[in-house]
């Protein structure tokens, strides 16, 4: 077991490159399949979760090689589309792979997936829409089977827009006969960076970004060279350690467009802001005021920055409310702020924070990816030395986060235990 070891106090000074976004990296690879050609992938992060994705498409018979940050694959040779259980559980985002899959061979038979405990994700959403597209749905023992001669488009609405559903109906409709209309559709920048990816494959997909997605099928599609976007998640995590440490923080190779409600919020703490085209600068001077926050889909809160933000408020001037309207159980990280010292009180899905002097260091562990940031975040703001456990967790998100902050003037270590 590996933890970190943070000794808070020091402000953070200095330049970080953003590293390209998990969250467009994954189901792009997964995308791969249904190529007939190499796919040469840019800016991929070196994280677990993208490890995981090429073990399986590696299981299914494609050929990958990472080097740096780019991920070539060519999946001429995929011979399986029984998707290994033991890799599917270590991550919830192979279920992208079902839409590929299905659309390329007909097939595709996936465990239930696994991933972070943070409420229930179920995937009903993809099913129907697959159902809708023409697909035989069987599920038994936990296992889930599609099959199709052909897939067909249709006209679906999702009840709710989600991202995960958005984007494996989008590339399984891709190539389905005739036109597919996706309505009350997510609207994140990942789902627009998964349609420039497969525009460029040769797909036919409009509107990417809107409440309503239009695909035209066609029969084939090629390879195709891409960049990834930036990470918004891990900028944003940036962003808010050096407003809850003080200092001057520059993200290079960010986009601000894609932060607005995160940058609003921020601001409205009282840290300054500075945005350029490609580039966000961060400094703050003294204490913050306390600011409300309510989780939305994009454009809105991401849900993604809710515990690290809810870190920076614990010592925030005054009382914070937070409401998650996304996931039901992704306060878990606040037992671990209180023991080092925050007021906090959870009722339902609205958390109260009352802003503290100082938080203390103390020994506490990541039970998900984004609770394990929050932790770090208060790490840096604490007085002594902090213990974080659980860096699987940590690192299925973040490349190097702890070289990252030592590079910004933190104390952080890794160390073996």
């Amino acid at each position: 077991m590996e933890v970190f070891e943070v000794t808070g106090g020091r402000q953070l000074n200095g330049t970080v490159r953003v590293c390209g976004s998990k969250n467009a990296a994954l189901p792009i690879l997964a995308a791969t399949v249904m190529a007939e050609d190499v796919c040469v992938i840019e800016g991929v992060p070196h994280l677990e979760d993208v490890r995981v994705m090429v073990e399986i498409l590696r299981a299914l018979g494609a050929q990958v090689d990472w080097q740096g940050d780019t991920v070539s694959v060519d999946p001429r040779n995929i011979s399986s589309t029984d998707v290994p259980s033991h890799l599917m559980r270590r991550m919830r985002s192979s279920v992208f792979l079902m839409g590929p899959l299905l659309a390329r061979f007909g097939e595709v038979r996936v465990s239930r997936p696994g991933g972070c405990v943070i409420g229930q994700r179920p995937i009903d959403f993809h099913l129907r829409g697959m159902r809708a597209l023409g697909a035989r749905i069987e599920q038994s023992h936990g296992y889930v089977r599609c099959t199709a001669n052909r897939l067909y488009g249709d006209h679906i609405t999702l009840d709710y827009p989600s991202v995960g559903a958005t984007e494996n109906l989008m590339m399984a409709a891709v190539l389905s006969d005739g036109v597919t209309v996706l309505e009350n559709v997510a609207r994140e920048p990942e789902i627009v960076d998964l349609a420039q990816f497969l525009q460029r494959c040769g797909a036919r997909i409009e509107n990417a970004g809107d409440g309503t997605i239009t695909v035209t099928g066609v029969h084939h599609l090629g390879g195709a060279r891409h960049r990834v976007i930036p990470d918004r998640i891990v900028a944003g995590t940036m962003m808010i350690a050096a407003a809850a440490v003080g200092g001057d923080v520059t993200l290079e190779r960010a986009d601000p467009h894609h932060l607005g409600a995160v940058i609003a919020k921020i601001r409205e703490t009282g840290a300054q802001v500075q945005v350029e085209r490609d580039i966000i600068r961060v400094t703050q001077a003294e204490p913050g005021r306390a600011v409300d926050i309510r989780t939305a889909p994009y454009p809105g809160f991401p849900t993604d920055l809710q515990a690290p933000f809810m870190a920076l408020m614990t010592i925030l001037r005054g009382t914070s409310v937070v409401r998650e309207s996304v996931f039901e159980a992704r306060f878990k990280h606040v037992d671990e702020l209180n023991r080092m010292g925050a007021n906090i009180s959870v009722d339902g899905q609205t958390a109260v924070v009352h802003g503290v002097p100082r938080l203390s260091g103390a020994t506490v562990e990541a039970s998900d990816l984004r609770g394990g940031a929050a932790l770090v975040v208060a790490g840096l703001a604490a007085e002594g030395t902090t213990r974080v456990e659980g860096l699987h967790h940590i690192d299925r998100g973040y490349e190097q986060l702890d070289t990252h902050l030592r590079d910004l003037g933190a104390d952080i270590v890794r160390r073996a235990v």
